[in-house]
């Protein structure tokens, strides 16, 4: 595989229209406490709220070329009839190329970009979450704090350092009980049904060890930290139970997560459906509101508005995107990476442009363990292209950037929904609208 395409400029630009306003921004920096609903910009964007795709502005001759080569494309019998797609300089914000950009289509997986975006304007790229061990009448209890990334190794150190403290105090026995009122009870997000459980996602507990997915996290993380006590020779006394650490419990071991920026790029590498439906109650409650799927996607909606992103018939019921119910036009999505993209959002949401799949990225969802960019068409990109990818039955996307032929960066997104063809195909399919948005297949 080719280097990561670099996402280095070589012009200066001011896309003042393109971030918060200076007080919104520098409250993200340190983590947001308040909802961002009614920010106030200097500028529209090319995809704000009434604005349509118009490619009225003249087209140089490369990116005519890009355009003519769509429309043709686009009209390929694996893609279905149902498509919503766009292209914009990521320069200029001149639309290169639009179709049915303004309908909106189940999006899948692309849902994470605005996930993502709302999670790290709101709670700040630095931002680690805590898992804690605290300690009172005879209980050692485990607290969930929302780090979906948690491992046994994590785990581990916790149980030697909450061991070691027991100890000191003469403490050989010990009950253990798993604490995750952080988030309510997990419910079904509008558009999904149990048979997502628990292998497309989990329940959404605020506590989690190794990523397991099963029906009751917390109590699996429960049991797997009284194993770890027992292994230490502190005795564990009954069944591992749900509860709530009382106010008084003594602190005596935590762990942090990495960085949310880090968590934001695995999530995106991965389309970890688990972290983003944590991210999601996370972002609510930094803003606020209650960690629901309601509260989320609406602190979802705030933030995008924010940011002057389109919300024209735009309807999200959770995080990750499995909902069959969300509707997202490709201009929005397009819309949420020109805003990621920015320069000047670099230190807030860099960690979503670097999180996108590059084209032949092994361990990635466009790696070629999936099939992707792997045709005769398609894998004159390889390395060039970096994309978000959404997969559900009849619902296909891909959204990213490339840099063009013209040496521009274009930002693109596709939505395809309803397709007869194999997915494979429709993925095969859309694959060569990237390269040809990159103009390696001319």
């Amino acid at each position: 595989m080719s280097n990561p395409p670099s996402r280095a400029r070589t012009t200066a630009r001011d896309r003042k229209a393109r971030t918060l306003r200076p007080a919104l921004r520098r409250v993200a920096v340190v983590a947001v406490t308040v909802p961002v609903a009614g920010t106030i910009l200097f500028g529209t964007t090319a995809f704000a709220a009434g604005n349509t795709v118009s490619t009225a502005t003249a087209l140089d001759p490369a990116e005519q070329k890009i355009a003519d080569n769509l429309s043709t494309r686009v009209q390929d019998t694996r893609l279905g009839s149902t498509l919503s797609g766009v292209v914009i300089d990521a320069e200029s914000e001149k639309v290169v190329w639009g179709h049915d950009a303004a309908t909106a289509l189940m999006p899948a997986s692309n849902t994470k970009l605005g996930t993502a975006t709302a999670a790290l304007t709101v709670l700040g790229p630095d931002r680690r979450f805590t898992t804690k061990a605290v300690y009172g009448s005879g209980t050692l209890t485990l607290v969930g704090g929302g780090d979906r990334t948690l491992t046994s190794a994590g785990l581990a150190e916790m149980a030697k350092t909450a061991v070691a403290g027991l100890k000191s105090a003469g403490l050989t026995s010990v009950k253990v009980r798993v604490d995750d009122s952080l988030f309510p009870e997990p419910t079904l997000a509008t558009g999904w049904n149990d048979g997502y459980y628990p292998d497309s996602v989990a329940p959404v507990r605020a506590l989690v060890v190794d990523g397991h997915q099963v029906t009751d996290t917390s109590l699996d993380a429960g049991q797997a930290f009284a194993k770890l006590l027992a292994a230490q020779g502190v005795t564990v006394t009954g069944a591992v139970t749900h509860g709530t650490a009382a106010t008084g419990d003594v602190p005596v071991a935590q762990h942090q997560s990495d960085a949310l920026s880090a968590i934001v790029k695995h999530m995106l590498k991965v389309s970890d459906n688990d972290i983003a439906e944590t991210l999601l109650r996370m972002t609510a409650i930094g803003a606020g509101r209650q960690p629901t799927f309601e509260d989320g996607t609406a602190a979802v909606r705030e933030v995008l508005s924010g940011y002057g992103v389109s919300l024209d018939n735009y309807e999200i019921h959770d995080g990750s995107g499995l909902s069959r119910a969300n509707r997202i036009p490709a201009q929005t999505i397009a819309g949420i990476l020109d805003v990621a993209d920015a320069p000047r959002n670099a230190q807030i949401l860099g960690s979503i442009i670097d999180g996108l799949p590059v084209a032949g990225e092994a361990g990635s969802t466009l790696g070629p363990e999936w099939g992707r960019f792997d045709t005769a068409d398609s894998q004159c990109a390889v390395g060039k292209v970096m994309a978000k990818t959404g997969t559900l039955t009849g619902a296909i996307a891909l959204s990213g950037l490339t840099r063009a032929e013209d040496g521009s960066w274009k930002i693109f997104s596709f939505i395809e929904n309803n397709s007869t063809a194999d997915p494979a195909a429709v993925k095969d399919a859309l694959d060569g609208l990237a390269a040809t948005v990159n103009g390696c297949w001319a």
